[in-house]
């Protein structure tokens, strides 16, 4: 499972929940983060290299629990790798598009997700919905900052958010691995009458589906399984904020460091 950062730990707790028989290795390039203010391009560039390491590494499924990285690098990454790859928008956008009941879909994500036009992209299959995209960047900052409520994020919240429900959307995709810790917040902005579709949760049926429609899901009978978290960032940052995201510190398995030599340091 890979991630420019700490939010594709939303679908890691997902997959754990959904398949507890499963071992995961944890890729995050947290010390390139964030990979959405950068070109598409480079945003390619990094997450092949990590899949890369995953891929040398045996696993027999790839997930890219990172909505920026899935824009850019899908179809390369199917290509390129001989294991089932399984990404964070198009089952969201499946799940979004059974869930409204009026035809009207918000999507909010990062700056690059959003510019990307993936999720759009995604919707065409289905002319008949009205999707509105809206990109809330500093979602990803509260988050990381551990700051889940407060007068200051719902008036941030508000900010992004009004436009949607003064649209009528009734169904909203969580289109960043971060915003799930922020559903209590969004949802109070939006209203109670709002679905939330998170890529997370969604992603985790996926994984399920395509390891046991290719016949890999874990034999039972084996010894718990193992998980492993490898960082190109500080490997104690790393497992602090991992404890927030999963949920569960006794989820946390060795956090291994992996530095890069790509050369490219921040967002240009």
């Amino acid at each position: 499972m890979f991630d420019s950062g700490y939010g594709g730990l939303t679908v890691m707790r997902a997959v754990l929940d959904q398949l507890p028989h499963e071992s995961v290795a944890y890729f995050g390039d947290t010390a390139r983060a964030p990979y959405g203010p950068r070109p598409i391009a480079q945003t390619r560039e990094l997450a092949l290299e990590c899949l890369d390491r995953l891929v040398d590494h045996g696993v027999k499924a790839l997930v890219i629990a990172c909505n920026t990285a899935s824009a850019a690098v899908l179809h390369d990454a199917r290509e390129r790798y001989d294991v089932p790859v399984i990404e964070v928008i198009r089952p969201a956008v499946r799940r979004a598009a059974s869930a409204t009941r009026n035809g009207r879909i918000g999507v909010i994500s990062t700056v690059g997700t959003h510019q990307s036009g993936a999720y759009l992209d995604a919707f065409a299959a289905a002319p008949h919905l009205d999707v509105v995209s809206t990109p809330c960047p500093r979602f990803v900052e509260f988050v990381e900052r551990g700051i889940t409520g407060g007068s200051e994020l719902v008036a941030v919240a508000h900010t992004y958010l009004d436009p949607l429900r003064e649209q009528g959307v009734d169904t909203l995709v969580l289109g960043c691995t971060h915003y799930p810790l922020l559903a209590a917040v969004i949802t109070y902005v939006m209203g109670d009458g709002i679905t939330l579709v998170s890529s997370a949760e969604e992603t985790a049926k996926d994984v399920y589906r395509v390891l046991a429609d290719a016949d890999l899901l874990r034999p039972d009978g084996l010894p718990p399984p193992d998980h492993g978290f490898t960082t190109t960032g500080d490997p104690d940052e790393f497992r602090r904020l991992a404890a927030r995201f999963l949920g569960v510190g006794s989820r946390l398995g060795p956090v291994f460091t992996a530095p890069l030599h790509l050369g490219v340091e921040g967002p240009e």
